[in-house]
């Protein structure tokens, strides 16, 4: 019953007349921000920031969350299309949606998406709404031993993401991890691999890679060839944007377990959407009886991650809000919101301002109700980009990639970077290498490296303490089976190819 009266106060706040003003605005300039490739909720919430000096706190709490889980929404459609992640959240996205696109199913991919992106993102409502203090109290026992053994398992999952062997992924996954050791060491405060460039201070921008690796990378193979869309302007008519029996059939076993993989990702500090959508991928795929079928169009490869960054998106606000710990960036800056007001994030939050937090929690329904009836209508027009000529699309293509590189950071060296990132995707695809798990040991690299160092100092310099707490042991101990599964079984197909080739070779003889 306290939880309906919860419920009922928070809808009540949600529902006034400023607060679903403020709840569309910021759906509505999240998913516009987020269709851009590579600008991202940070660059849109840091610009829109101090308008919330002069709004009531939850208004602007709900201003700036409908912005950010609507960038999600918005940023799966530039993967899908252009192949371009319009946010890192959605790079993996791109290993689908865009043979999808280009397969003439680019308005079921997008349909899908919608769809996914709604599902997930109410489970991590009703996540956050039931479970929120115990979530936080599961995710505090966390300490840096469990942190390091979860991002050792994400970086050996990184290595089935792609179709390409485990050991080609594994040298991704170490390529990645060593260009994130370039900028300033977190904890000695040390320039490491600057070589005395004042730009490589702050390292390479996961903005710059992803948009160099998939986007322009694209973009340096294709633009000599000449493409024509597998659509037509019936294409983009609502009955030929819905999925098949099979398709809904393939995406909701998918759709709940990368909901739960996104859930508990987002309630730990520090993970978020992107690690969990590339968790929830590598999961579809060693589970799936046609793995072979990821990368070339499967829709479970659209479903799973979309579901696992939406509900990220929610439960990210549980340790931010019940323990004060802001997972990332953006979220620090919700906070930021919040201590404008003279509110303080922790475990009183909910007693002291019951309001606000229900509030928040009831807009987030609303702004996922929005979104949806905002995105489906639109799937035809972003459909129709598809006809637009590439050798006019491209160019604006690079431009928007551009624009989008600099905002971050307001540094040009962003702009040198995503070309660079861009000649080495076009030389990776030459090389058959997957780019995905670069880009995945891009991002866990310096939360290893940092969650490793800090075990180390609690255990004295001793490994085998982090082996004998339960969690963290356990998490290693699957971790190896997987790498051993992998490259074991990688080798024994090999070895099968090989003897078959033998036996056709002899027979033919």
């Amino acid at each position: 019953m306290e939880l309906l009266a919860n419920l009922a106060l928070g809808l009540e706040t949600a529902i006034t007349p400023v607060n679903l003003f403020y709840c569309f605005a910021g759906v509505f300039l999240g998913t516009f921000v987020g269709v851009i490739p590579g600008v991202g909720p940070l660059a849109a919430i840091s610009m829109l920031f101090p308008i919330t000096f002069y709004l009531d706190p939850t208004a602007a709490l709900i201003m700036l969350a409908g912005i950010y889980y609507g960038t999600t929404y918005g940023g799966s459609t530039a993967s899908i299309l252009l192949n371009i992640p319009g946010a890192t959240s959605a790079a993996v996205t791109c290993l689908d949606g865009y043979p999808m696109a280009q397969q003439g199913r680019a308005g079921v991919a997008l349909f899908m998406t919608t769809i996914a992106s709604f599902v997930g993102g109410s489970f991590g409502i009703v996540i956050l709404s039931l479970f929120s203090p115990v979530i936080a109290e599961y995710a505090l026992t966390f300490g840096p031993a469990e942190y390091f053994s979860l991002m050792v398992l994400g970086l050996v999952a990184a290595s089935t993401i792609a179709n390409a062997s485990p050991s080609r992924g594994l040298s991704m996954v170490v390529l990645g991890m060593l260009v994130a050791t370039v900028g300033t060491d977190s904890q000695s405060g040390v320039a490491r691999f600057t070589f005395g460039s004042m730009s490589l201070l702050e390292g390479f921008g996961i903005s710059a890679m992803a948009m160099g690796l998939f986007g322009i990378g694209e973009i340096l193979s294709s633009v000599g060839a000449t493409r024509s869309a597998k659509i037509d302007s019936s294409s983009a008519k609502m009955r030929n944007m819905l999925p098949s029996r099979d398709d809904w059939r393939r995406s909701w076993m998918p759709g709940l377990r990368g909901s739960s993989i996104g859930a508990f990702f987002g309630a730990l500090p520090g993970t978020g959407p992107s690690i969990a959508a590339f968790m929830a991928y590598a999961v579809e795929k060693r589970v799936s009886d046609t793995p072979e079928r990821f990368g070339h169009g499967a829709i479970e490869g659209i479903v799973a991650p979309e579901t696992a960054n939406n509900a990220a998106d929610q439960t990210a606000f549980i340790p931010t809000l019940t323990l004060g710990i802001p997972g990332s960036a953006t979220m620090a800056l919700m906070l930021g919101a919040l201590m404008v007001h003279g509110i303080q994030p922790g475990p009183t939050l909910i007693v002291e301002q019951p309001a606000l937090f229900w509030g928040l929690v009831m807009s987030f329904w609303i702004g996922n109700l929005i979104l949806l009836v905002l995105n489906l209508p639109l799937i035809g027009i972003w459909v129709r980009l598809l006809l637009v000529p590439y050798h006019y699309l491209y160019p604006a293509i690079l431009v928007f990639v551009c624009i989008g590189a600099y905002s971050v950071r307001a540094n040009a060296a962003d702009v040198a970077m995503v070309l660079a990132f861009g000649v080495l995707g076009y030389v990776m695809r030459i090389a058959q290498l997957p780019a995905a798990p670069l880009l995945l040991g891009f991002v866990l690299g310096p939360l290893v490296e940092t969650q490793f160092r800090r075990a180390m100092v609690l255990a004295r310099g001793d490994f085998t303490a982090i082996l004998e707490r339960p969690i963290a042991g356990t998490v290693i101990a699957i971790s190896v089976l997987m790498l051993v599964w992998g490259l074991g079984g990688a080798m024994l197909r090999r070895r099968r190819k090989i003897l078959d080739t033998r036996h056709q070779k002899s027979v033919g003889g």
